[in-house]
């Protein structure tokens, strides 16, 4: 098809339709499909294909996918490299993809230095991925080029500094936001929410979302602020705050999208009610990974390790695709479980069926199901065998194991290389007493104690798990 065919095509009306409908896997198996079927691969696409596949790896973060696409249009597309929207689409797409520095080498190839939204994708790259100040500093320089920042240059500088957890130069901005005769939005408020949630500032996300919904209905919270919000309730276990968003978003409609469903899934099931969380994954009409995730880990974490293998195994069957969290999940269900033999076959399939490579993640719950069964001696060797170097996680797991089956030679070696990863928790120590305390060693307990004094140790958040090996 040549640069000038109609947009009327079958294949640009099938590529358009699946890009709308949210199928970006479909929209790159489309492109890619019909420049391979021309003679000698030389099929030009449509001009407005090239951004729509560049749109779609964006979406999917499917850096390789775009690198390739930019390959094409240098050596087979060259009227493409000075079109606006598709080098607009390709710097978006890198900058989404977190490669910012080759999304700054497109942005100063363009031919054009007045297009505001070339210079608002690369400032709302660098504010995603970390880099605020250098969004402030572009933002600046856009005005000193004569160009006047619009709501989304102010919401991605917002934005950047309240994903860094910088609230003050946050609200500074806002009130330069102000000043500059730009109301903050829905979005502006959104950024703020889901800034303190990401940096753990709760207190301040539910002051920031009761605030929103008591100014009425000028700046309404919508399903991304909803979604944003959720996960301040779930990890402090405050259910009845979290069920009052959750009447809130019934009221809003927002119940049933899918962002909102997700979050309300997780956090039903970190609050440990389970119950509340299958009611809404049943009522959903399509799921995510992620969805799929938070109720296996709910049903997990919550003893039920038969029902959330069979609910794995469903994820499967609705051709839902697992990710390197499904597995830690799936694992932990098996750990919890006590079904060893399930654990080691699914650990293998997530390499060989699924094509997931092993964390380190995976390598401490494969530890904890062979400790929880008393499997001490496989467990120590499967940790020999690693090809990452064991973190805390790991040989906590064998520390823990160690202390509920008396092994206390092992839990020596665990704890020694756990003094080495990790030498400022207390809770190490600890583990490592109640093993030698149960080995009737109250000397050695002592000699722990005096350890941890000296050492000023701190008992660390977040390892509570491997104290129930």
């Amino acid at each position: 098809m040549s640069a000038g065919a109609p947009s009327c095509s079958p294949w640009m009306k099938q590529l358009t339709s699946a890009s709308r409908q949210g199928h970006h896997g479909r929209v790159l198996h489309l492109f890619f499909t019909r420049l391979r079927s021309g003679d000698h691969g030389a099929v030009d696409p449509h001009p407005a294909a090239v951004p729509t596949a560049l749109r779609a790896c964006a979406r999917l973060g499917n850096a390789s996918s775009g690198r390739l696409i930019h390959a094409l249009v240098i050596t087979r597309f060259p009227s493409l490299a000075s079109d606006a929207v598709a080098a607009t689409a390709l710097l978006d797409m890198y900058a989404k993809c977190g490669l910012v520095a080759s999304a700054r080498r497109v942005f100063e190839e363009m031919p054009r230095s007045d297009d505001l939204v070339a210079w608002n994708a690369l400032l709302a790259g660098y504010a995603r991925h970390g880099l605020p100040e250098r969004a402030l500093a572009l933002a600046i320089k856009m005005r000193g080029q004569g160009l006047r920042p619009d709501l989304v240059t102010w919401n991605a500088v917002v934005s950047g500094f309240a994903l860094a957890g910088d609230d003050q130069m946050a609200e500074d901005l806002i009130r330069a936001m102000q000043d500059d005769g730009f109301r903050p939005d829905v979005v502006t408020w959104t950024s703020l929410v889901s800034g303190s949630v990401l940096n753990f500032h709760y207190d301040r996300a539910r002051t920031l979302f009761r605030r929103m919904v008591s100014a009425g209905t000028r700046v309404l919270p919508s399903s991304a602020t909803i979604a944003s919000i959720l996960p301040a309730f779930a990890n402090v276990a405050d259910v009845k705050r979290g069920k009052e968003v959750h009447a809130y978003a019934v009221v809003a409609g927002a119940e049933h999208d899918l962002t909102v469903s997700s979050a309300l899934v997780d956090m039903y099931a970190k609050c440990g009610l389970v119950l509340e969380a299958h009611r809404v994954f049943d009522k959903m009409a399509e799921r995510s990974t992620v969805t799929w995730n938070s109720m296996i880990f709910g049903l997990a974490n919550s003893g039920h390790c038969q029902e959330a293998i069979g609910l794995f195994d469903r994820m499967l069957c609705d051709g839902a695709r697992p990710d390197h969290l499904t597995f830690t999940a799936v694992l932990t269900a098996c750990s919890y479980g006590g079904m060893v033999e399930l654990g080691k076959g699914l650990y293998r399939a997530m390499k060989e069926e699924h094509g997931i490579e092993p964390r380190l993640e995976h390598y401490a719950c494969m530890v904890h199901l062979l400790g929880r069964a008393g499997k001490l001696a496989e467990a120590y060797d499967f940790i020999r065998a690693m090809p990452l170097e064991p973190d805390c996680f790991v040989w906590g797991a064998l520390l823990g194991a160690c202390r509920s089956h008396g092994n206390v030679k092992l839990a020596e070696l665990a704890a020694s290389h756990l003094l080495t990863v990790e030498p400022a928790n207390a809770a190490n120590c600890l583990l490592f007493s109640d093993a030698l305390a149960s080995a009737g060693r109250q000397d050695d307990v002592l000699k722990m104690k005096r350890l941890a004094k000296r050492r000023r140790m701190k008992k660390l958040d977040g390892c509570s798990w491997l104290e129930s090996a």
